[in-house]
């Protein structure tokens, strides 16, 4: 979903004293995973005046020029005292160093892993900083007594939440966000928003449950209006509905019986976002994730981690021809504490050399590790086809495992319910997907027609399928329904197991639908579809769509039927 609608920034009064500066992007700003739906984004940001007036996390680089302009419009900036982070990140250092010129006078306030970030990323070890921990405030003056909870985890070690008991807003930095634009400044019909919600969850949150349950029991102790997020609609009237959300998914990713240990390091955040991608990747396919950045990790909190996970991945960037100090230990514990019968994974982005990956992947080699997936190497920055190949790679490990398990455990047959299950009847299909440079496709057989007005379908799609990315509300597909007689080759062919990022189409006849999709041109038909809708069930997403176009390629042909014996597989 794209727009050509200029950036702006929309100013809004939202509480007493309160005004919010939402620096918008219609379009998807940057190659991170969680902006694969591509519905733009909001960096919001926020400013209290009280007798001392208070700016809240300005945004990046993006949006430096027009954010200033915006706020030097409406606010004087050299009366601003304080500047509140919820994060640091290079990002913010363009929009920082710009309003440190204006604004000498400001007094910066963070956590204190924010600090050392802060001071790094403007190259200004005497910035004058205000740390912040668990029982410290901030008076603004006008009943505006601000109160900071740290709420770290491995990806934002530096992440401050704040609380302002006078308007009982609590701005909650990256917790409670989606990357979404448009023009609703609240969640007013919260429910719509809830997919991209959940999306934002599962991309930022999932890897982190662990911590993000901590951070959830320290907020539960506020009295909270709305939450004052860093991205998308602020979140008042689904403020109870999201919170318990927030905790119920905490929950299924904490209880999971299988887990994976994913260790990184990242210099320039190149090798975070292949590390949050491959950690979608596994979490989507019903395993957990214990994520740890060995930069700020304890040496006791890995080997813990290692010790219950089921297999690991390991992560570097390369500095200097080398990896990092704190990789290095990573890797020593790594070599004295887990068994070589546990499944490892390698990946690593560099600039010019890549001697870190190759260094890893030697070493684990040489002391007999089994790998989860070929080892990935990512010059620069990733490219969403860079990312769809980190994701699936997580799927195949986080598969590899499971099927271990299952192999391991004795085999149960299937029980009279399933067996009456599995002789529900389904037309073979197959749903083919593509969005930018990204494309997937699978076999379908739980296949349905919904309505006749507007005519319309459900299909069932596994959470672990390559080609989910690409079914969420408003994305399109063509749904390709296969002929009786000729379909065993296409099945064989989309049934066979596809390596991360492999093209599903290679010696296969296709054809591009008005909606960008392929179209297998030996089907015995196809729609053109757009999802509308989808919900949760189980181990699959149900997906409604509307048909758009469609066409019947041989009329004397007849559907191909998938006939199973057990509903508990396919």
């Amino acid at each position: 979903m794209t727009s050509t609608k200029p950036r702006d920034v929309q100013v809004l009064p939202i509480a007493t004293d309160t005004t919010v500066l939402r620096s918008r992007s219609w379009t998807r700003l940057r190659f991170e995973i969680e902006y694969a739906l591509a519905k733009g984004t909001t960096a919001n940001s926020y400013l209290i005046k009280g007798d001392k007036t208070a700016l809240i996390d300005p945004p990046g680089e993006t949006f430096t020029e027009i954010y200033l302009d915006a706020l030097q419009k409406r606010f004087d900036l050299q009366s601003v005292d304080y500047v509140i982070l919820g994060h640091i990140n290079p990002n913010r250092a363009a929009t920082l160093k710009a309003i440190l010129e204006i604004a000498p006078q400001i007094t910066f306030v963070c956590s204190n892993p924010g600090a050392i970030n802060l001071r790094g990323a403007l190259e200004n070890p005497d910035l004058p900083v205000l740390v912040m921990r668990g029982e410290d405030t901030l008076d603004l003056g006008k009943e505006h007594l601000l109160q900071f909870i740290p709420t770290p985890n491995p990806r934002y070690p530096d992440q401050l939440c704040t609380y302002d008991p006078q308007t009982e807003i609590l701005y909650t930095d990256k917790l409670f966000g989606a990357h979404l634009c448009g023009d609703q400044v609240f969640d007013e019909g919260w429910e719509i928003f809830q997919e991209d919600r959940r999306y934002y969850y599962d991309c930022l949150m999932a890897p982190h449950a662990r911590q993000i349950e901590t951070a959830l029991e320290k907020l539960s102790e506020f009295p909270v209006r709305v939450y004052a997020t860093g991205h998308g609609p602020l979140v008042r009237y689904g403020l109870l509905d999201l919170t318990k959300a927030y905790r119920q998914w905490s929950q299924q990713q904490t209880s999971q019986d299988t887990s994976v240990a994913l260790i990184y390091a990242s210099a320039y955040g190149n090798t975070a976002t292949l590390a949050q991608a491959i950690a979608r990747g596994i979490t989507k396919a019903g395993v957990a994730v214990e994520s740890i950045n060995c930069e700020v990790a304890e040496p006791e909190e890995i080997r813990t981690a290692l010790e219950k996970a089921s297999g690991f991945v390991i992560g570097s960037p390369t500095l200097g021809g080398h990896a990092p100090t704190p990789i290095q230990t990573a890797l020593g514990i790594v070599l004295s504490t887990v068994s070589n019968n546990k499944l490892a994974g390698v990946f690593g982005s560099f600039g010019w050399s890549g001697e870190a990956v190759d260094f890893l992947e030697d070493k684990l080699k040489d002391a007999g590790y089994r790998f989860g997936f070929e080892t990935i190497r990512v010059k620069f920055k990733p490219n969403d086809t860079t990312l769809q190949m980190c994701e699936e790679a997580g799927t195949d490990f986080a598969q590899a495992l499971k099927k271990a398990k299952k192999v391991r455990s004795q085999s149960v047959p299937a029980t009279t319910t399933e067996q009456a299950v599995g002789r529900i009847v389904g037309s073979l299909c197959v749903l083919t997907a593509k969005q930018g440079d990204i494309s997937s496709a699978m076999l379908a057989s739980w296949v349905s027609q919904a309505s006749f007005n507007p005519p319309a379908l459900t299909v069932a799609v596994a959470k672990d399928r390559a080609v989910e990315l690409l079914t969420h509300s408003g994305n399109k597909f063509a749904l390709n329904i296969l002929k009786e007689g000729n379909h065993l080759g296409l099945m064989k062919h989309f049934l066979k197991p596809f390596g991360p990022g492999q093209n599903r189409f290679v010696d296969v006849a296709t054809e591009e639908a008005e909606n960008g999709c392929p179209i297998l041109t030996d089907a015995l038909a196809y729609m053109e579809c757009t999802v509308t809708n989808r919900m949760e069930c189980g181990d699959h997403w149900l997906i409604y769509a509307t048909v758009k176009n469609g066409k019947l390629l041989d009329n004397e042909g007849v559907t191909a039927v998938h006939h199973r014996k057990s509903g508990s597989h396919y």
